[in-house]
């Protein structure tokens, strides 16, 4: 009880602690005002966004130093140093900019000040203050209500992450507002992305449903990732890390800086290798990113480029409790109920206990390629409006080698093999099962601020082919039988289109209206047979229509709340459809409602905050 007293008188705390403030204009050198602009202190949670007459007021501040940081779209940054020791009153002066800042590419897809999502910034520099090689689940590990996973253990190769206990798969994951959902199984491979957080400038993560989005469902989380900005100054870097079970991560890193006012290019590459906790889960993995764009006062076209190659020793199973325990005759039982060959369970009761990995052929191996293309442009026509387009495609193929012990020839599509008076129905085998797929499609969105007013229309059509196909490439016993011999393939087309607008309106200086509303239409057909040779051939669509309303209310600088419902709806994934028994129930969409409470007291020294939730499923 007395705890529950405590964090209550926590938040009713409204600022008697502070003592001053800080109040001004924030104007154009051609003295005119700049509503919209964002007024923070540096190191604390103290901001405010300027009026329609440009003014702004912090107040209950602290006595103290600070840096007072002022930017605008268009406009060059102000950092001023403030001595707090009385009640200040400024007028700050915004040089237009010779470039339009790249935040722009980003702003239709994410949470603002005042907007009543629960939200979670990573600046770049927390972002490098962790990045060791590790995948980018595990530099997030300890934001709010995030649980990263690692099949080999050491957060390098396979990770996986649940934000609020939802998995990947329900996670919307975007990159300058682009999809990277793989489009039928929802989720994303971070493998195939190695050291790509040494190419971000920052990370938004939004819990919930959060604002509507381009790409996968929402249904967990959201995380928006923004690419490196622009550096006006040439550079040359680089980063190394060592670690634990011979893990070591190289990155170098060049720039051109500004050139002639308008250009600029930036380049990285990458390798990142471990031998892995679990035995044998090694990962040997490349990347490179490439940049080049053209900024003018008004304008920014930018072409990013960025792969990844990945090789990686499969350890997705996990210890099995029995071995972790060292249960003995718990393990004999996977060789009698015929889970496990005898040759298996003798090498399950003879590995570590932590280590243990069921896989011991050599090239038992995920080896995958994948290359993104993204074309940016962003134009501002003035201070209140701007619009931001882009063009992707991404291309990827690759393949898991397995080694099969005694697999019947009819599994395959194959005649059994007669030798002499003898007939052979199974073999040991290695088969390879392939990936090659396609992703490619556009964004669009419209934004406009002024005054009360913060307006965006926002619209993305996305296209995926995959293609699903199996060979085997070595037979111990194989006859006249090809050794390149497919024995499926199979076909998904998926088309995905969205169009959303939103809207934030200043009820009054301190209370904001939030409404958001999408409608997501989806097409998707497979055809072709499985690996069991099941007829796979179907249509799907799916129209959904997803609304978002909240209040946001600020009565100071120090505290702010919020309220908010969400609808978010997501269909299903390729396995579900594939897994259903043709001829039992179908898989059907999934409805979230996404209720939301939040407070949040925050001063130089210290900031506290609370988040309530209710998701109800059906």
């Amino acid at each position: 009880m007395r705890i529950l007293v405590f964090i209550l008188a926590l938040f009713a705390v409204t600022g008697t602690w502070a003592q001053y403030q800080i109040s001004g204009r924030v104007l154009t050198t051609q003295n005119e005002a700049l509503p919209g602009a964002s007024v923070l202190l540096q190191g604390t949670s103290t901001g405010v966004i300027s009026n329609a007459e440009g003014q702004f007021v912090l107040t209950n501040i602290p006595k103290g130093t600070y840096v007072l940081k002022v930017s605008f779209i268009g406009y060059q940054d102000v950092n001023q140093s403030i001595d707090l020791s009385r009640d200040l009153e400024l007028n700050i002066l915004l040089n237009v900019s010779t470039v339009l800042t790249e935040e722009v590419f980003v702003r239709a897809t994410r949470a603002g000040k005042n907007t009543p999502v629960t939200s979670f910034n990573v600046s770049k520099e927390q972002l490098e203050e962790k990045n060791l090689g590790m995948d980018v689940p595990f530099l997030l590990s300890t934001t709010p209500s995030f649980v990263a996973t690692s099949d080999a253990g050491a957060g390098i190769g396979y990770s996986g992450f649940r934000i609020r206990g939802t998995d990947a798969n329900r996670i919307n994951i975007t990159v300058n507002g682009i999809p990277i959902n793989d489009a039928e199984s929802h989720g994303v491979f971070w493998v195939n992305m190695p050291d790509f957080a040494s190419s971000l400038e920052n990370i938004q993560v939004q819990r919930g449903v959060g604002t509507s989005t381009n790409g996968a469902a929402a249904f967990g989380a959201s995380i928006n990732m923004q690419t490196n900005q622009l550096r006006e100054k040439a550079y040359a870097e680089y980063n190394g890390a060592a670690g634990s079970f011979n893990s070591w991560k190289n990155t170098v890193s060049v720039g051109t800086g500004l050139i002639s006012d308008h250009f600029s290019f930036d380049a990285r590459l990458s390798k990142i290798s471990s031998d892995g906790f679990i035995d044998r889960a090694f990962s040997d993995l490349q990347s490179y990113f490439v940049s080049g764009a053209y900024y003018q006062q008004n304008t920014i076209v930018k072409l990013n480029i960025f792969a990844g190659n990945e090789k990686t020793y499969q350890a997705w199973n996990g210890v099995p409790s029995v071995r972790l325990n060292s249960d003995l005759e718990g393990m004999k039982r996977y060789e009698d109920h015929w889970l496990y060959t005898a040759k298996q369970t003798q090498e399950m009761i003879a590995a570590n206990p932590r280590t243990y990995n069921l896989y011991t052929y050599e090239n038992e191996t995920d080896n995958y390629r994948q290359n993104h293309h993204q074309l940016l442009f962003s134009h501002q026509f003035n201070q209140a409006m701007n619009v931001n387009a882009a063009l992707h495609y991404t291309a990827g193929e690759g393949y898991y080698e397995q080694f099969r012990e005694e697999d019947d020839y009819a599994d395959y599509g194959i005649d059994n093999l007669v030798i002499g008076d003898t007939e052979l129905e199974s073999t040991d085998l290695i088969r390879q099962k392939w990936l090659d797929n396609h992703f490619y499609g556009g964004i669009f969105s419209f934004n406009y601020l002024k005054d009360k007013s913060n307006f965006t229309l926002g619209t993305g059509w996305n296209q995926y082919i995959g293609h699903h196909f199996g060979n085997i490439i070595w037979m111990q016993y194989a006859g006249e039988n090809d050794l390149n011999h497919e024995w499926y393939r199979n076909k998904g087309l998926k088309t995905d289109f969205n169009v959303f607008a939103r809207y934030n309106y200043a009820l009054t200086s301190a209370l904001n209206l939030y409404a958001d509303l999408q409608y997501r239409d989806i097409l998707y057909a497979i055809d072709g047979i499985d690996d069991d040779f099941r007829d796979l051939t179907q249509d799907h669509h799916f129209g959904f229509f997803n609304p978002k309303l909240g209040l946001f209310y600020q009565p100071g600088q120090q505290a702010k709340a919020y309220l908010s419902w969400a609808v978010g709806h997501r269909e299903p994934s390729r396995s579900n459809f594939t897994d259903a028994d043709p001829n039992g129930q179908q898989p059907t969409f999934e409805t979230l409602n996404d209720f939301e409470a939040g407070y949040a007291f925050g001063t130089s020294d210290f900031n506290v905050g609370a988040n309530i939730y209710y998701m109800l499923y059906q």
